[in-house]
């Protein structure tokens, strides 16, 4: 059956093309019995607007993008809320690409937006070098990146993010003031901003504290629990006299991970093994361990991101491109210790 149109409404009320127009566009300039004659034509054909046709023919979409680097980890799933927030108040639609940490993946979603001419992406990106924000940008598709530091290309774009550096700081100097000297680091894969930049800061807050031991990295290919899973195995698998006393992950999905894996081994954690998380997600607390995390304002991340990105869309050559930045906040739980 097919759909009724805008031709059927008016058709069905009596009245011209431009009425029911009016109604759906302007109603406040339409008589009010008039109004109420199209509105029941409407109710009674089942009619809807098409509402990607009249965006084109306005020139201005009602959608933005957000694309995500893992969908499944729950430090996203707040930053989304934040993005869809903003978006709703401004009753804007929020379309969510999960890059997967894959970068081909990134840019197939970027390529299909600018298809799409959404009106402006929000992105956490893969690598931030990625020379298809610039072409969005050079298109007029605004860009904010989310959760990332300030890069080279600061002046083409809005950024938000938190002081990953300090992030790693607080985590690290946490575990020295602990008593621990043989610590490792667990995340990957370096090319990951956030993940460079919190490895950056434990090693910094290592060489401040004097301590001769060396930071043992532990690489992994994702930011998930399966792959703590792993990184806990290879600590296992260390010689106890190496083996370290304390663990920094790079996010909560990883140190759930070695969590699990302590746990199935019968290392007591904190006792034999201290472990800190990052991000501060609602599972942290909740573990069977509960876990001390670096917290960052997951919500506030999206919503500041969102705004910067309908600013830009709105003011066009006149917005000016500026970085916003959290700072971090260690929260101290019984896997540290605490």
């Amino acid at each position: 059956m097919a759909r009724p149109s805008i031709k059927d409404v008016a058709a069905r009320a009596g009245v011209s093309l431009g009425t029911v127009s009016n109604v759906l566009n302007r109603p406040d300039i339409v008589r009010p019995e008039t109004r109420l004659r199209v509105e029941a034509a409407i109710e009674e054909l089942g009619f809807v607007r098409n509402d990607s046709a009249r965006q084109l023919r306005a020139g201005v979409s009602r959608t933005i993008a957000y694309v995500v680097l893992d969908a499944g980890n729950p430090f996203f799933t707040d930053v989304t809320r934040g993005i869809d927030d903003v978006a709703r108040e401004h009753r804007l639609t929020v379309f969510l690409c999960d890059s997967g940490q894959d970068p081909d993946r990134e840019d197939d979603y970027l390529d299909q937006l600018l298809e799409q001419r959404v009106r402006g992406v929000c992105v956490t990106p893969v690598d931030g070098a990625n020379p298809r924000f610039r072409s969005l940008v050079d298109r007029g598709v605004p860009v904010v990146m989310v959760d990332r530091t300030q890069g080279h290309d600061e002046h083409h774009w809005c950024s938000v993010g938190v002081d990953d550096v300090l992030g790693g700081e607080l985590a690290m100097t946490h575990l020295l003031e602990r008593g621990h000297t043989r610590i490792a680091f667990v995340g990957g894969p370096e090319r990951i901003p956030q993940v460079a930049d919190r490895l950056a800061g434990a090693r910094k807050a290592l060489a401040e504290s004097g301590s001769p031991d060396e930071l043992v990295v532990l690489g992994t290919e994702a930011l998930t629990v399966a792959e703590g899973r792993r990184a806990g195995a290879r600590l296992l698998g260390l010689p106890k006299r190496r083996r370290p006393t304390a663990v920094f992950c790079g996010n909560d999905l990883l140190a759930l991970g070695v969590l699990q894996q302590m746990t199935q081994h019968g290392v007591a954690v904190p006792d034999d093994l201290a472990i800190v998380g990052y991000d501060d997600i609602e599972y942290a607390a909740a573990a069977a361990v509960p876990l001390t995390s670096v917290m960052q304002p997951r919500h506030q991340l999206g919503r500041t991101a969102a705004e910067l990105l309908l600013e830009e869309a709105d003011q066009g050559d006149a917005h000016e491109h500026r970085y916003v930045q959290f700072d971090p906040e260690l929260i101290v739980r019984r896997s540290s210790g605490g």
